[in-house]
């Protein structure tokens, strides 16, 4: 079961809006939930409903289901003995915490949670919170139920407050090495790579790839659906709209190369000598 930005072969994926009708049935999945009644492709399964939203979630629900906690550890929760978990922390069911790891106090460790070797979590952070997706609806939203979870892989560090979103029906990844300061928060589905750098504030939606060495300065917000080359620098205060490309700096919002937009910032300045002149 998955959805349409992660889906594979065998995979049953929904479809209910024009716009994705054609990628989802390009795509790998097998059985296509839809709402329209189309051309089935070679070697695919249609099923058509009037509401494939709803009908996907009853999947979910049924093959990953809420399963409710008291205690400070779930069940099927696997812990290194030389992991160091702090007072006040909250483990979910089926999470695997490597060796040498520290998790602060006042973290929250969502369930299916996989974090690696000699990472750390700062205190308040929240690892594998339920995806922000929702459906709208004449008398509201519906959420999409995440059966996902989030993969933290060795030597990363995850400051104070931080917040994670579990994948809709895959993985949120964090990749080795990689550290975010305090206050940042990362969407679903996003997959972030090795040895990236993250100051405070940074936003990033879901559904975004982040590769090698990516460095994204303070209050920096990114939309979704983008890929952010290896090696680009994102400077303080930008707004990512689009994908951008490897191995440049890059600024403002929406931002672009840093030198063009210096000049534009230069320009602006002498708009008001140049309107008294005219």
């Amino acid at each position: 079961i998955n959805e349409i930005h992660k889906v594979e072969t065998g995979d049953i994926v929904f479809v209910d809006h024009p716009k994705y009708y054609d990628k989802a049935l390009k795509s790998a999945a097998t059985t296509i939930l839809i709402d329209k009644e189309v051309e089935c492709p070679e070697g695919k399964a249609l099923i058509i409903s009037p509401a494939p939203f709803d009908d996907y979630n009853k999947l979910t629900t049924h093959f990953c289901p809420v399963i409710e906690q008291n205690g400070p550890i779930g069940a099927n929760t696997i812990i290194d003995d030389s992991a160091v978990i702090y007072p006040n922390v909250f483990i979910g069911n089926n999470v695997r915490i490597g060796k040498n790891t520290r998790i602060l106090p006042g973290a929250v460790i969502m369930d299916r949670t996989i974090i690696g070797d000699n990472v750390v979590i700062g205190p308040n952070a929240t690892i594998g919170h339920t995806a922000f997706y929702y459906k709208r609806k004449p008398d509201g939203y519906d959420r999409m139920h995440t059966c996902g979870w989030v993969h933290i892989h060795d030597h990363v560090e995850i400051g104070a407050n931080c917040t994670i979103d579990a994948g809709v029906s895959a993985n949120t990844e964090i990749g080795e090495g990689t550290k975010i300061d305090n206050t940042v928060h990362i969407g679903h589905d996003t997959v972030i790579g090795k040895h990236c750098l993250f100051a405070a504030n940074v936003g990033i939606a879901g559904c975004v790839t982040i590769e090698d060495r990516v460095i994204m300065w303070g209050q920096v917000g990114c939309a979704s659906d983008v890929v952010i080359g290896e090696g680009a620098i994102v400077l303080a205060q930008s707004g990512i709209a689009k994908s951008l490309e490897g191995g440049k700096t890059y600024f403002g919002s929406p931002c672009g190369e840093v030198k063009s937009k210096f000049r534009e910032i230069a320009a602006l300045k002498r708009l008001p000598e140049l309107l008294e002149r005219m």
